[in-house]
């Protein structure tokens, strides 16, 4: 196919790469003109602005900061796009703007679609990257091998804003997992173990043997508590040990003491018995929603993914 890749930073670069590599043909547009040195070199066209891509193309990606960015090229891609081309949008963007975007592309008879990576620059440069693509099913399959060029896992999540749903949900979660794991670190260096003994244990204990997100298909996803793994009760006595342990030596344990309220409440509603997962219901009460998933169908995805 003839892909049109605007946006050679960090991550379109690669990404455009690999397309490249796949024998389809590319035209290429950034801001700065050297940055397709390679894709020139390799045999693909440049072309001045978002437009001129889009005139040329039979499907745009963009690999751009952010929405304010991926906005400020929208009208310009609109104007260009021929019959029966898709724009897949790879940035990390806003679902409220990938909706507001695709709708004004559906109006005009294109599609636009949301399909945002994780893997990071070395993923981009691998090929090993996940794309969480959100729109029209029929589309995406449609322009699949594109994207097959680009990451080896290409997820169709659902509706236009679904990928970037998803993928929110995946870094946010990275990063507050990256905060309170410094947190726990700092206290246990404090305490008197050393960095790398205290890490070579801990990866060996049952968290650190799980995949992260696996852990939500145990109870969480199926909505069910009881019988427990293991008992909240026990669970917050521990997490009150840890707690005790950072006031005695001085460390800040602010996530770790948000996580000794929860419990507590959880406890308080007379849950002490019930799995040490089960404080997860005071949040899902807050959102309004109601997670329950039926546990087969959480066994084929992982039966399926691995």
């Amino acid at each position: 196919m003839r892909v049109g890749f605007i946006g050679l930073g960090t991550m379109g670069a690669s990404m455009a790469l690999n397309a490249q590599k796949a024998k389809h043909q590319l035209i290429v547009n950034d801001l700065r003109r050297d940055a397709a040195a390679p894709h020139i070199k390799g045999g693909a066209e440049w072309a001045d602005t978002p437009r001129a891509v889009a005139e040329r193309a039979d499907v745009i990606l963009t690999s751009l900061p952010g929405p304010r960015e991926v906005e400020a090229i929208a009208d310009d891609v609109l104007a260009g796009m021929q019959p029966g081309a898709a724009w897949f949008d790879l940035s990390t963007n806003s679902p409220t703007v990938v909706r507001k975007l695709s709708a004004r592309f559906a109006a005009k008879g294109f599609a636009m679609l949301d399909a945002p990576v994780s893997g990071g620059p070395a993923g981009a440069k691998s090929g090993k990257l996940a794309l969480l693509i959100g729109g029209d099913k029929a589309v995406f399959e449609k322009f699949k091998p594109v994207l097959d060029a680009i990451g080896d896992q290409v997820i169709y999540i659902g509706p236009i804003g679904a990928g970037t749903v998803a993928k929110l949900v995946h870094n946010c979660a990275g990063y507050a997992i990256q905060t309170a794991l410094a947190e726990v670190f700092t206290m246990g260096v404090k305490a008197g173990v050393e960095p790398l003994a205290l890490w070579s244990a801990v990866r060996q204990c049952s968290l650190g043997r799980q995949r992260t997100f696996d852990r939500l298909g145990k109870q969480f996803l199926r909505g069910e508590f009881e019988p427990p793994d293991f008992a909240l009760k026990l669970a917050l006595k521990d997490v009150m040990l840890a707690t005790e342990l950072g006031r005695e030596i001085g460390v800040p344990m602010r996530i770790a003491e948000l996580t000794r309220a929860e419990m507590t409440e959880a406890a308080n509603r007379g849950w002490e018995a019930r799995d040490s997962r089960v404080p997860m219901l005071l949040q899902e009460e807050r959102a309004g929603v109601s997670i329950k998933v039926p546990a087969a169908a959480i066994e084929a995805v992982i039966k399926r993914d691995g």
